[in-house]
């Protein structure tokens, strides 16, 4: 099964297939610990990034979406991932069975909008191709990833408990109402 990632450009960014030359990139911005401290809190090590970074293309072969590498256009340079995936997380049928949103971005470029933007096309292309419910898992301590979801049309579905921290889970059953 073979399947090609869709490139999105948006006015600042370019979501697109990361490539292996993209890995340092990758592995560096997981090594942060600004950037895990709401996502599990352990920075990954080079062997546990490069699992993820190829968890990430084997998304998209098995299920037909999955996380883009989120690119400035300015430079090419990677500054994060969003996208969609399957977490079997063990957190019940109202959330597990159902596509989950994540958005990763670096540190030094928060607070500029790129998060929104990237997330939003993200959204937008998952709306026309795969449309139905998706569900976003967010640290309970995270505002900024929540006000996120919100935007994008998430409901807090409920508070749970996920590998020790308190989470909140969120379900969008569809894209909000254009204003």
């Amino acid at each position: 099964m073979i399947r090609s990632i869709p490139m999105i450009n948006t006015a600042r960014l370019t979501l697109c297939a990361m490539r292996p030359e993209d890995f340092n990139r990758f592995a560096e911005i997981w090594r942060d610990p600004k950037v895990v401290r709401h996502i599990g809190g352990t920075p990954k090590t080079r062997g546990e990034a490069w699992d993820s970074f190829l968890r990430n293309a084997g998304h998209w072969q098995m299920t037909g979406f999955g996380q883009w590498g989120v690119m400035l256009q300015s430079n090419r340079t990677l500054i994060g991932q969003a996208g969609f995936f399957f977490g079997n997380r063990e957190l019940g049928e109202d959330f597990d069975g159902f596509p989950e949103a994540g958005w990763v971005l670096d540190p030094e470029l928060q607070g500029q909008g790129y998060g929104c933007e990237a997330a939003q096309a993200a959204h937008d292309w998952f709306d026309r191709v795969i449309p139905g419910p998706l569900v976003a898992l967010i640290d309970a301590d995270h505002a900024t990833s929540q006000r996120l979801a919100e935007k994008l049309g998430y409901k807090l579905l409920r508070e749970a408990e996920y590998l020790d921290t308190a989470v909140h889970l969120f379900r969008r059953d569809g894209p909000p109402a254009r204003v």
